[in-house]
């Protein structure tokens, strides 16, 4: 009689701690609802497509538009040097002797007035001009370079916030699968097969995933911030859900990449352009060997019985201080082109290697890509059906139950990273090579295992 009566106890206790459970449970799953809806209700309703980022940002960037106004800037210098240096206007009055005043009284007293034009040595002005158009090309590569950096740069934050979306819906999706395991562990508690320790490490991890979730929650507002700024928003601006990106293969070889990095990357026409202004300021310096010529007209007013006089000369400018002057400016000049010749095989070199680090990258991403979804996930999906029907059956512990979840968790995580991370890469080559080697869009939805094959060949050169 005293062992029915303590059964029974134990099994109202173990009833009345299912109930509570079950309410906690509950609790559990309402305010995860409630998280993913207050944060739906940041969004705007419209989904955020890349390529409407994309083109406000290059038209709002404030970064972009300084740049293209060092463009426009340096245009102005052109005809500037290409000009003829002022004329000068001299007049004034020459007296004779000390006593009085003889202007038409003496025949030396007279009033002057005098005009001049300075003309360079010919070649000076054209060679000054060709300076300041290769400085002008060089700036306007880069521009060029800072519109595609600019693209990129919306691209990596567009791909980082989807990745947070992404991991969000994973939250929810396997918090479903964590309400299971707790199932399962309140009805073997229930029925005496189960011990407490088990339904509330159930409860643990979905509390785990709600501080993941709040975490990546605090990141989405951080990228959204950088977002608005890249595209030249106001920061506090919410965003919506990134449409998800196409998947997209290539056949473009990494020599060959590099190979188009060499013949249209901005940077490396900077370069050139610099190489160029150098070799015409070198011919530029050894036109200061021959002299310029002043030429100046002159007319003497003079009063009485005086004729006016007039006269016109020539002046020139001797470089009899070349070897520090002229010859000095030659040697600047070779430097300087020397200079601007080793910058460009050091783009180069930093190019190829950019290029190999972004195209290993790449490659390593689809494979790995493809071990998550053709073997790790489903297997470990397998897994865990299989431990799960295991725990409810008094077979498996728990705790196995827990961590073959949280591994396709972590698996489901590592896949979309690495998703993300490839497409990072390929946003950098764009960067790299100055061209669009892949023709992608974004797509309202669609699976990113489904691959649409273009032939990067034809359509980047």
């Amino acid at each position: 009689m005293w062992m029915h009566t303590k059964k029974a106890a134990v099994g109202y206790q173990r009833s009345a701690f299912s109930k509570k459970i079950k309410s906690v449970s509950t609790f559990c799953l309402l305010l995860i609802a409630v998280s993913c809806q207050l944060s739906a209700s940041f969004v705007f309703a419209e989904d955020l497509k890349l390529q409407d980022l994309i083109d406000e940002a290059l038209k709002n960037n404030h970064d972009l538009i300084l740049s293209e106004l060092k463009v426009s800037t340096s245009k102005y210098k052109i005809p500037q040097v290409q000009s003829f240096p002022d004329p000068m206007f001299m007049f004034g009055y020459q007296n004779e002797g000390w006593n009085r005043y003889t202007y038409g009284d003496m025949q030396g007293a007279q009033r002057m007035f005098s005009a001049s034009q300075m003309f360079p040595f010919p070649g000076k002005r054209s060679l000054k001009g060709e300076m300041a158009s290769k400085d002008t090309e060089s700036i306007k590569a880069l521009a060029d370079y800072a519109r595609i950096a600019t693209i990129v740069r919306v691209k990596e934050l567009y791909y980082d916030l989807f990745l947070i979306h992404k991991n969000m819906d994973l939250i929810k999706d396997r918090g479903l699968l964590f309400s299971r395991i707790e199932d399962a562990s309140i009805a073997r508690y229930s029925s005496g097969m189960g011990q407490q320790q088990e339904v509330l490490m159930a409860q643990t991890e979905k509390y785990m995933l709600l501080e993941k979730e709040e975490m990546l929650r605090q990141k989405q507002q951080a990228i959204e911030a950088m977002l608005n700024t890249a595209v030249g928003r106001d920061v506090n601006l919410a965003l919506g859900r990134p449409v998800e990106p196409v998947y997209t293969s290539y056949k473009k070889s990494m020599d060959d990449i590099i190979k188009m990095a060499y013949e249209n990357s901005p940077q490396i026409k900077s370069k050139e352009k610099m190489i160029a202004g150098a070799e015409a300021k070198i011919r530029m310096a050894e036109k200061e060997y021959y002299p310029d010529f002043t030429l100046a007209g002159s007319v003497f007013k003079r009063r009485g019985e005086f004729e006016d006089m007039w006269s016109l000369t020539t002046t020139i400018n001797i470089p009899i201080f070349y070897r520090t002057k002229q010859k000095m400016a030659v040697l600047e000049a070779e430097s300087a082109l020397s200079e601007a010749q080793h910058e460009l095989d050091a783009t180069k070199f930093m190019l190829a290697s950019g290029i190999r680090e972004n195209y290993s990258m790449v490659r390593t991403s689809e494979r790995l890509m493809e071990l998550y979804r053709e073997s790790l996930i489903p297997k470990t999906y397998q897994d865990f059906e299989a431990a799960l029907s295991g725990y409810t059956t008094g077979k498996i512990e728990a705790i196995t139950v827990i961590s073959r979840l949280k591994s396709l968790i972590d698996y489901d995580a590592l896949y979309w990273g690495q998703f993300v991370e490839r497409e990072k890469a390929i946003a950098r080559f764009e960067a790299l090579t100055g061209v669009n080697l892949l023709s992608r869009h974004s797509r309202e939805s669609g699976n990113p295992g489904k691959t649409e094959t273009l032939d990067s060949a034809s359509s980047a050169e």
